[in-house]
This record gives structure tokens, C-alpha cells and sequence, in this order.
């Protein structure tokens, strides 16, 4: 099989021809704001290690660290702009007391975008996310206000995070109908630990060339195996208070864990990689979405590309994380019922499962 591309090897993102690093750096902890993260000067360091290492894809929202986020970001980038493809998110409210602050409806969109070019700096933004679906504006409202800030060259790509697959679809239909601007990437949390999403939005994702790029690819750092034997979640970590209380902490999540542990010894690697390179494997996954709070962390992470795990070592990993799949999925891949469908013959799909 072939070499995961390394951090200077592109990856076209969706169906478009934006190309991408295969890892993004996500900016929450650039900021100490939230109560962790780093300040500036640290936060210039991850920027530094991982544009020096080829890396242009850099993830950024209008609410992380109350806007320190961005304007870091936007520091950064001054002068050399063009290279990157930044994309920030809208959705959370940004004034409290005042509902028109947040949601996905035109008002707030408007809004916002403005808010977050102001805060970086920039003329455009390459990738404007949808943070949350929900649920209470109409896919036509969004979809129109999307396609009229790319006439308006406020945006160049949109994409949904957190949001289920049928929206993603539906809103991708009536812009495909109507002549707007469709979405080219989700965003999901997606790791050896969270597969549950998989039966919808990455099969529809595959079908429909949308690009991918997974959120918390380790497991809120469990999949690193520092909390092997801590079930408190204590430890350093941007997460680490939350972790038992998310629930990743239980016998399933610490069996895959000790797997992803056990085969980065025989790799050579550390489990941050081989848990990394796992998901750089997965069809349909454009770039997971990395983040640290030390230089040599991130470089740790930035070491999961450039090499592949064997077809032995996925299906390992894949066993140990698999989730059951939900109905109707796991009714259409019953193997009677496909031979049913088939007539007892065996008929080759043209699609990917």
C-alpha cells in the first residue's frame, strides 16, 4: 500500500481543487482565555512548527478563547497570507443576552463573517464552517446567505460541522438546484474511539465527494495512552478535567487504547501517530484536525505522516474500535439480505460502502 502523504504532499479538499495539507492545525489553544491554551508567544511556535513543516490548512472559530484565536491567527499570517487556507467557523453567540449573536441564520452570518475578517485581518476567508446545526433555520436561508458572500468574495468554500448528514445533503441538493454555493467538507469528531458517526456522514461524504476532516482525532487525548490506569482523567491536557465525565474513559475506549499502545511499540512509533495514522488510512478523510499545547507535541503529531500501517495492523484496529452499526445499515449489509437482493448472485457495486 501507499506512504500517507507527508505534511507537503497536498490533498484536494472535496469537490473542489483547494488543496490542503493532510493534517490541519486547529487553533483553540491559541489563547489562554478558556484556562488553557498558550499565550502569544507560545502560540506563534505551533504556527511556526507547523508551516516550516509544509503545513497550510489552519482551523480557527469567531468564539475560541473570545476571539484571541483569530487575531492570533491573523498575526501570524500577515505577509504571507496567500500561502494558507484559513478557515473559522460561526454559529456560538458572541454577546450574551443577545440571541441574534449566534445561530445560523443571515443576520448572525452577516454579522460574523465581518467580525472574524476583522479580527484576522484578511480580505476573504478560504473556508467559512457552519459550527452547529441548529435546528432552526431553514437550508435555504443559509445556503443563500453562503452563495452571497461568495459573490461578494467575503468566502471562497463553505463546509458543516456537527451537523447530520441528511442536512448536509438536503442543503447540498437545493444549492446544487438553485445554482449556490454547495458545501465541499464536513466536520465531525472522528477517532478510534468515536466511530458511531461513520454509517452516515462518511458514506454519504465518500458518495458525494465531501471532503472530511476529522475533529479530536485522539480522543481528547486518550488515545495518546496517558491516562492507561487513571480512571480519574487526571493529567496534563487541554481536556483533561473532562475526560472521564465525556465518558471516553470505559472498558471499550481503554481496550483500544492498550491495542493502539501495544502496536506503536512494535511500530516504533508513538500512539498519538499510529492512532493519527489510523485515521489518515480511513477512505473519505481528507485531514484530521490537530491540535496541541507544546511545540513538541504537535511535532509528535506531525510524525504520523509520511508512513502507512500495514493492512494487518488496520484490521487489528479496526476490530478492537468497531461499533455496531445502526439500522437501517446494519439491515442493508446483511449478508442474506444482499443475497436476497441479488437473487443469490453476486453483483459488484459501483459505489464506495
Amino acid at each position: 500500500m501507499s506512504k500517507i502523504p507527508a505534511l507537503d504532499n497536498y490533498r484536494l479538499l472535496g469537490n473542489s481543487g483547494l488543496a490542503v495539507s493532510p493534517l490541519c492545525l486547529g487553533t483553540m489553544t491559541f489563547g489562554t482565555e478558556w484556562g488553557f491554551g498558550g499565550d502569544r508567544e507560545n502560540s506563534r511556535k505551533l504556527f511556526e512548527v507547523y508551516t516550516e513543516a509544509g503545513g497550510n490548512f489552519l482551523d480557527t472559530a469567531i468564539n475560541y478563547n473570545k476571539g484571541t484565536s483569530e487575531e492570533y491567527l491573523g498575526e501570524f499570517v500577515k505577509g504571507s497570507r496567500e500561502r494558507y487556507v484559513i478557515a473559522t467557523k460561526f454559529t456560538f453567540g458572541t454577546r450574551e443576552g443577545d440571541p441574534n449573536s449566534g445561530g445560523n441564520h443571515r443576520k448572525n452570518i452577516i454579522q460574523s463573517v465581518d467580525e472574524s475578517l476583522k479580527r484576522l485581518g484578511l480580505e476573504y476567508i478560504d473556508l467559512y464552517w457552519l459550527h452547529v446545526w441548529e435546528y432552526r433555520t431553514p437550508v435555504e436561508e443559509l445556503m443563500r446567505a453562503i452563495d452571497d458572500l461568495v459573490r461578494m468574495g467575503k468566502i471562497l468554500y463553505f463546509g458543516f460541522s456537527d451537523t447530520p448528514a441528511w442536512v448536509v445533503s438536503r442543503a447540498n441538493a437545493v444549492a446544487e438546484l438553485r445554482g449556490w454555493t454547495p458545501a465541499v467538507a464536513v466536520q465531525m469528531e472522528h477517532s478510534l474511539i468515536e466511530r458511531t458517526y461513520e454509517a452516515e456522514m462518511l458514506t454519504m461524504a465518500r458518495h458525494l465527494n465531501i471532503a472530511v476532516t476529522p475533529w479530536s482525532p485522539l480522543g481528547a487525548g486518550v488515545l495518546t495512552g496517558k491516562y492507561l490506569g487513571n480512571e480519574e482523567g487526571e493529567g496534563e491536557g487541554t481536556r483533561s478535567g473532562a475526560v472521564n465525565r465525556s465518558g471516553k474513559l470505559n472498558e471499550r475506549n481503554t481496550a483500544i487504547v492498550q491495542a493502539v499502545v501495544d502496536m506503536a511499540q512494535q511500530c516504533g512509533k508513538s500512539p498519538a501517530q499510529v492512532a493519527l495514522n489510523w485515521l489518515l488510512c480511513q477512505p473519505g478523510v481528507t485531514a484530521p484536525i490537530i491540535g496541541a499545547r507544546t511545540p513538541e507535541q504537535l511535532s509528535d503529531n506531525l510524525g504520523s505522516c509520511g508512513w502507512r500501517l500495514d493492512d494487518e495492523q488496520l484490521a487489528k484496529l479496526n476490530e478492537v474500535s468497531a461499533v455496531d452499526q445502526p439500522f437501517p445499515h446494519s439491515f442493508i449489509h446483511n449478508p442474506r439480505v444482499q443475497a436476497a437482493i441479488s437473487a443469490q448472485t453476486n453483483v459488484e457495486s459501483r459505489l464506495p460502502e
